[in-house]
């Protein structure tokens, strides 16, 4: 099948039967998902999926409907759908598709490899996985191993002429364990995933990390309430950069809705944070020449040596406030109106070792899991369950589980004094480790 002539030939059938313009977003694809526990497969699934939605603009009006049958009779249906929908929306005079014609390069999405490794051979990957981190004589049992696989092919074609396509695969592989002493129990699991099988990483690393978490909690301390330096390892950068990503969305930011909201150009965090957005690197996870609307992606610093120095948006919330689309549209599927999200959010890597960030604490919280909010958008306020190591005069001194941590957003951000050098690019949103000098630590 011809994707993109078939998705031109919508776009060209939305506007004769009414549309002012229009937008046909066109998806295919398959996934594999394997489990294994305890040697034993538990679930293979396959299954392929295609779709299409279409967006169509009537007098300033919008709407979407979709398909995920192709034919012939149901795709019409879901154009007369739309354009009978879109005339009785509400008009809004933002409403707009982009023109951008262009794409970027971005190499490393696809893999065909992927697809020709055996069946049996990822099957035998997870059996070795699980063998290998029940080796580690703190676990007892296995929570499971899984692999998953997928491919696509995006295309995009509107009425200003866009008519774009990308293809993508990714494939992962983790696995989940429980180390028990006594009667306690402590569960840790690791997660690989990358656009090209041969990026994976062995077999042996995962199991050693997803034993190593699993068993480094294990006989906690109660600790007092103090103020105390906190250390984000790289597993919780989601607790912070979430609640920034969500801050600098722009249709948040319009709303009023965001803590960030007027400080563009503004110091709000140390010299050492840097925070950028890119939807180019090559292998990344979330690149792609072009983004939910058909915008080229860029790489953008969001966040320079501590000053704000941009937004997220995509076509419709850009022009709202005047300025151009940053190529963030999201798309959650065919069957979705373009949100705003990142491409591939990160803070920039410091200078320290990991381990000299632990000698050079007197005191503090090494923060291994978070739970919670983390930083709420709208008021800046960061609070989150906690569980992690405690370090005293630079050294490991014991486990802790069950603390909080709180405080004010730009206070935690601009207390940050220490960043590490153990950056992950392969996480979707990454960061290195990094110190807040001080942060509230509820105990006992």
């Amino acid at each position: 099948m011809d994707t993109k002539a078939l998705a031109e030939r919508l776009v060209g059938r939305c506007l004769t039967l009414g549309g002012d313009a229009a937008e046909v977003y066109l998806e295919t694809g398959r996934n594999l998902s394997i489990e294994v526990r305890n040697g034993e497969i538990e679930t293979v699934q396959e299954a392929g999926s295609r779709g299409v939605g279409l967006r169509v603009f009537v007098q300033g009006r919008m709407a979407l409907a979709s398909s995920n049958d192709f034919e012939e009779a149901s795709l019409d249906d879901a154009v007369r759908r739309a354009v009978a929908f879109a005339r009785i929306t509400t008009a809004d005079p933002d409403n707009a598709l982009p023109e951008e014609q262009g794409v970027t390069a971005v190499e490393g999405l696809y893999d065909p490899a992927i697809a020709r490794v055996p069946l049996d051979r990822k099957i035998e990957l997870l059996r070795t996985l699980e063998a290998l981190a029940l080796k580690d004589p703190r676990i007892t049992k296995s929570a499971g191993a899984a692999y998953g696989e997928g491919e696509s092919e995006v295309v995009l074609a509107n009425s200003n002429g866009l008519s774009k396509s990308y293809r993508t695969t990714a494939c992962s592989i983790g696995i989940s364990v429980v180390a028990e002493k006594g009667d306690q129990k402590s569960s840790g699991g690791e997660f690989c995933a990358r656009r090209r099988w041969a990026d994976l990483k062995p077999a042996a690393e995962i199991a050693a990390a997803a034993a190593r978490k699993a068993g480094e909690l294990l006989d906690p301390r109660p600790m007092k309430t103090q103020k105390a330096a906190v250390i984000f390892d790289p597993e919780v950068a989601y607790a912070v950069l979430g609640g920034i990503i969500q801050a600098v969305n722009g249709e948040r930011v319009l709303q009023g809705a965001s803590f960030l909201g007027a400080k563009l150009g503004r110091t709000i965090a140390s010299a050492l944070l840097t925070l950028v957005d890119d939807g180019t690197r090559a292998g990344g996870l979330s690149s792609a020449p072009f983004d939910g609307e058909g915008v080229p992606t860029r790489k953008r610093t969001i966040v320079e040596k501590g000053i704000l120095k941009g937004f997220l948006y995509n076509t419709i919330v850009a022009k709202r406030a005047g300025v151009r689309s940053t190529g963030n549209a999201s798309r959650n599927g065919f069957a979705s109106l373009p949100g705003i999200g990142p491409r591939g959010f990160y803070m920039e890597a410091g200078v320290q070792a990991p381990e000299d960030i632990i000698k050079a604490t007197a005191a503090g919280l090494w923060l291994k899991e978070a739970t919670g909010y983390g930083i709420n958008p709208v008021n800046g306020h960061f609070s989150a369950g906690a569980s992690g190591l405690w370090v005293e005069n630079g050294r490991v001194a014991f486990p802790v589980k069950g603390v909080t941590i709180a405080g004010a957003a730009e206070a935690m951000l601009s207390g940050i004094d220490m960043v590490g050098s153990d950056l992950d690019l392969n996480r979707r949103v990454a960061a290195p480790t990094f110190r807040v000098a001080q942060m509230q630590i509820g105990g006992d």
